[in-house]
């Protein structure tokens, strides 16, 4: 009776189990073929009748029956093949070749290491987490060679990249912005590294592309001119008021290294890094106390009244009512930035007038890679979780799993 239920909870087919050691932590199942099934060559993946050669044991875990831990001893068969003239082990459906967890216990641990680390993953299972790695990497390349080859295209996407390393270690990542998934990655972020993307999915894929939101890069630019030749390229606005708030912060810069020269006490006071928030911040969104230090600042510094009056002015840029306008807007301001006599703002002037389309574009396709912003925050805390990663491959694979298609919530 117990090994008939015990079959039954473990709904192994073509096995049955000859033996039962139920102990205080864990449970030992001895699992037996059946005469009846033949053995399935693991060399040529068929059914031989003749050929057996012996037998041998070995331990895998599966799935935890209540809160004791299962040990599987299973019986496995050894024949020599008609093919190669070798001996081989049978295959087993529910089991890989050498592994020494079940099918559906890996999968168990993939689902968990999809949303906490290795290591406390191990701890909750009672296993090393260099095991655990092993295990959910393998799953993961498994995954990836279904999901993610061919690579697959989109309509409309967002490309970015996020620092896996110091020392300027990027990798590049593609977002399906319709679907909301990273569909591919890659190291690196030069013009090469965006190509194999366009190359991976053909160029009838790229014809269809409708647009592409970028953050300004010229690799990424001149990579998806010659592919997606029909996309529209936008210059994410999230990443144009970035640049124009570093642009800000650069002119604060400057000038609290004069304050500080000059012995300005009020100047440092006002425009140390604890203060910067005040000038990067949006007006409207400012506390009393806050636009009280603004002003405060603004009357006792003429280049930050000039830099905020500058980009509160580039803000109407997107406050107007069609492309017409908005062209008309941003093309007086890069005049009125390059006349400035702020090096940073002049700087910025050149830039935008280099990139205006791709700034206007925003009036054609409202296209965003602010997901790709919430993607890297998300890859970043992953990145912190797991105190860094020695294998780039793998964390790859982990980025899919966390915010593409090996996410294994999408089964569900």
């Amino acid at each position: 009776m117990q090994r008939n239920t015990i079959r039954k909870l473990l709904d192994i087919p073509a096995y049955k189990v000859v033996g039962v050691d139920c102990r205080e932590e864990d449970i030992h199942v001895w699992l037996k073929p059946y005469k009846r099934n033949r053995a399935v060559c693991s060399g040529c993946g068929k059914v031989h009748a003749q050929g057996y050669h012996s037998t041998k044991e070995v331990i895998v875990r599966d799935l935890s029956l209540g809160k004791r831990r299962t040990y599987l001893h299973v019986l496995k068969r050894m024949c020599r093949c008609i093919e190669d003239d070798r001996l081989h082990v049978e295959e087993i459906g529910w089991l890989k070749l050498w592994s020494r967890v079940t099918k559906r216990y890996g999968e168990e641990i993939y689902r968990l290491t999809s949303i906490t680390t290795n290591k406390e993953a191990g701890w909750f299972l009672g296993m090393d987490d260099e095991v655990v790695y092993r295990i959910d990497r393998d799953i993961l390349e498994e995954k990836a060679a279904e999901k993610l080859d061919p690579i697959p295209s989109a309509l409309n996407i967002s490309v970015d990249e996020v620092s896996y390393l110091k020392y300027h270690r990027y990798l590049t990542n593609v977002i399906d912005t319709d679907r909301k998934l990273v569909i591919w990655n890659a190291k690196g972020r030069k013009a090469e590294v965006l190509d194999r993307y366009y190359n991976g999915v053909g160029e009838e894929a790229c014809k269809k592309m409708e647009s592409v939101a970028l953050d300004g890069a010229r690799t990424y630019i001149s990579s998806t001119g010659r592919h997606a030749v029909n996309a529209l390229i936008v210059y994410d606005k999230f990443h144009v008021f970035q640049k124009l708030n570093n642009t800000v912060d650069a002119v604060r810069k400057d000038e609290l290294q004069k304050a500080k020269k000059n012995g300005d006490d009020q100047t440092v006071e006002l425009t140390n890094c604890r203060q910067r928030f005040v000038l990067l911040k949006n007006k409207s969104k400012l506390t009393e106390k806050q636009d009280q230090h603004l002003k405060t600042l603004c009357q006792i510094n003429e280049p930050i009244y000039k830099a905020m009056l500058l980009k509160e002015d580039f803000l109407q840029v997107y406050a107007q009512e069609n492309i017409e306008q908005a062209k008309e807007h941003l093309k007086n301001w890069i005049e009125q930035a390059a006349a400035s006599s702020l090096k940073a703002f002049q700087a910025l002037a050149i830039s935008f007038s280099d990139k205006a389309q791709y700034i206007l574009n925003w009036f054609i396709k409202r296209i965003s890679s602010a997901i790709s912003e919430g993607f890297n925050n998300k890859i970043k805390r992953l990145k912190r979780m797991a105190y860094g990663y020695r294998d780039v491959e793998y964390f790859k694979l982990k980025i899919h799993q966390h915010c593409g298609l090996l996410n294994p919530r999408l089964a569900t």
